[in-house]
């Protein structure tokens, strides 16, 4: 070992020794200078021990990222940069070079998360008697430093030996999704970090059935991540190469998703008068949906501030369509040419938030768990008026959403008598009973299941399997269609907007909609609100807070006894359909007024997460919108005291701790 690394070790050492970083940093920062002994990464690191910043190295090194509900996610521009991370680069402008850390996205972790899924995926071959060279997928988003990732990604891939699929330029997740089926890839790669703020970017890996990686693959990735390093660059007898991806894979995807409107006489008549602003927020949303829309006769206006790719996302604070002001501009644009709705889409297109014409003509934002519900009874319905449903293969169709969706979806489902099965957070789950659900086709069909139609595809899940219809979760993610294993805002975009056709030939509203939903099912009301608690020690305060609701659950909520405690992380709990439900750090409170808790921390970001749900079912239908007002203040005035307690129970839960 040089001199100068001798030195740079001692004084990590030391450090250590004084209290001033964790174990877990030391044994950290050993690792990756060791592994990456860059000017990079040794000038940074030997800045920050200079000038004494314990906390920003604990933070960037603390732990080595693993894969959560999303695949890996980290900051790649931390709060303080180095004088090499900032490079050439202006103070206002992106750092020249991601931050450095074990606990961040940097060259250093893209790199051996892609050799640790090459290395699985060889393997993988290896044991099924593939003699072909694997081929893995790659797309990325408009942040910064994402085309470097992914550039990144491709190398590595063919030191491995794997050819890399590259799209050319940004494009969504779900088109990657899509790409992963479609080209009968062996695995998919998205570089993005969806809403995340700017400073975010991330790493997600998708299995040939193009769903998110899933237990028992990502643990796998991971071990095998730890054993290849540190390690030299592999010179494999057959290298790999990269082939571009572009224009082919927009078309077939396109033509796909046009199979998902469900009443095209509908669109003919009323698609030319209903009027839509769009934002992309910057991000790859443009690619598709305005084509898709078009194409459909939907006059679509853009935001023409935010239509261009950029990672900084200028005009928002944050890209993230469940945020308010992420739309105020779109909204803008709708109020001064009199659009019917609003649609925006996060930077890698897989989340959709809509805003719409109320009855008093203001345009009002719906959340992610009303859009969903609209969704989920317009589809039905429409399936059932077109006769594509019916009494006889009704138990054959089925909707999913997640534990923490609102139970409104549920309710509209066991009216007409579909299967509404529940899952955990995050869209993999969903992508995964979409696979069990393919896997009971039979094996003459499913041996030319990717290449059926829409229509093919429906009749053979009706006849053998289950008819996925819809499913999403309350962050503002949706899906209508198995060739697609992750939540898709192009999708959503399409169905969305005939949703929206459907209530101006009804002379109504999509709010108005829903509250007729409300007036026949009662009035379903929920927010999702996080803790944010940041770095190191912030990550020990979730880990409290999560702990106590197990060993102290609380017996009332807002003084309402507790009827019913669901502990995710010990109970072996089971959905509908018979399948165990993975072990996860969740609680879910029922109480005796039926509202329910849910609490869990984030599996992508440093926050605990809370979702509050109450009902309140009319003793029988009215028309009255006074009635249907009084509920909905009944309701929201419930989830303000419930909110209130959980807050201040939190706070002393965490001084007790």
């Amino acid at each position: 070992m040089e001199p100068t690394m001798k030195l740079l070790f001692s004084r990590v050492d030391q450090a250590a020794e004084k209290g001033h970083l964790l174990p877990s940093t030391v044994e950290n920062i050993h690792l990756l200078l060791r592994s990456d002994s860059t000017s990079l990464t040794r000038e940074s690191v030997t800045e920050l021990l200079k000038e004494q910043h314990w906390d920003e190295l604990n933070d960037r090194f603390f732990r080595t990222l693993s894969f959560g509900t999303g695949g890996l996610r980290g900051k790649t521009i931390r709060p303080m940069v180095t004088r090499n991370e900032r490079g050439t680069s202006a103070a206002k402008d992106c750092p020249q070079f991601p931050c450095v850390g074990t606990n961040t996205i940097n060259d250093f972790n893209i790199a051996r998360a892609t050799r640790g899924l090459a290395e699985y995926v060889k393997e993988i071959f290896r044991q099924e008697g593939c003699e072909e060279r694997p081929r893995i997928c790659i797309a990325h988003d408009t942040r910064h430093f994402s085309r470097r990732f992914s550039e990144l990604c491709a190398r590595v891939l063919v030191e491995e030996g794997c050819d890399a699929l590259l799209f050319s330029s940004p494009r969504s997740t779900p088109e990657l999704s899509f790409a992963v089926r479609y080209l009968h890839a062996a695995a998919g790669i998205n570089i993005t970090a969806s809403h995340n703020p700017p400073e975010y970017s991330g790493f997600k890996v998708y299995w040939q059935d193009g769903a998110q990686i899933m237990e028992p693959h990502a643990s796998n990735i991971i071990n095998r991540v730890n054993q290849i390093i540190p390690r030299d660059t592999p010179s494999p007898d057959d290298e790999g190469e990269v082939l571009s991806l572009g224009a082919e894979i927009d078309i077939a995807y396109l033509e796909r998703l046009k199979t998902l409107v469900l009443d095209r006489e509908l669109l003919r008549r009323q698609a030319a008068s209903t009027k839509v602003v769009y934002t992309p927020l910057h991000g790859t949303g443009i690619a598709i949906i305005p084509k898709l829309l078009r194409e459909f006769g939907f006059p679509i206006s853009l935001v023409e501030s935010q239509k261009t790719p950029d990672g900084q996302f200028p005009t928002v604070k944050s890209p993230n369509p469940e945020e308010p002001e992420a739309l105020g501009l779109a909204i803008e644009e709708a109020n001064r040419i009199g659009a019917d709705i609003v649609i925006g889409t996060d930077p890698d297109a897989d989340r959709m938030g809509v805003a719409a014409r109320d009855s008093t003509n203001e345009m009002r934002l719906l959340t992610g768990n009303q859009i969903g519900s609209l969704l989920v009874w317009y589809r039905i319905t429409k399936l059932f008026d077109l006769g594509i449903l019916d009494a006889a293969n009704r138990t054959h169709a089925v909707c999913l959403k997640t534990f923490v969706t609102t139970d409104l979806q549920k309710t509209i489902c066991e009216h007409f008598g579909v299967r509404c099965v529940e899952t955990l957070t995050g869209f993999k789950y969903i992508g995964a009973k979409l696979r069990k659900y393919e896997e009971q086709i039979s094996k003459t069909h499913r041996a030319e299941y990717t290449k059926l139609s829409e229509e093919e595809t429906r009749a053979l899940r009706l006849k053998e399997s289950s008819y996925y219809i819809f499913g999403g979760e309350e962050s503002y993610g949706y899906s209508a269609s198995d060739f697609v294993r992750d939540k898709d805002a192009n999708s959503a975009a399409l169905i969305l907007t005939e949703l929206a056709a459907f209530a101006r030939e009804k002379s109504t509203t999509l709010h108005g909609l829903l509250d007729e939903i409300f007036q026949t099912f009662g009035v379903y009301l929920e927010r999702s609100i996080s803790m944010p608690f940041e770095g190191a020690e912030g990550a020990a305060k979730i880990r409290n807070l999560v702990s106590s609701y197990t060993t102290h659950p609380p017996s009332s909520i807002a003084g309402t006894p507790v009827t019913n405690i669901r502990d995710f992380s010990r109970e072996t709990i089971v959905d509908v359909e018979g399948d165990v439900i993975p072990k996860e750090a969740m609680m879910i409170f029922e109480t005796e007024d039926q509202c329910r808790i849910a609490v869990r921390p984030s599996g992508t970001e440093s926050k605990i997460k809370y979702y509050l749900f109450a009902t309140h079912s009319p003793k029988s239908p009215s028309a009255n919108p006074e009635d249907l007002s009084i509920l909905k203040a009944k309701v929201e005035a419930r989830l303000d005291e419930i909110w209130k307690f959980l807050k201040e129970d939190a706070q002393y839960r965490l001084m007790s701790s």
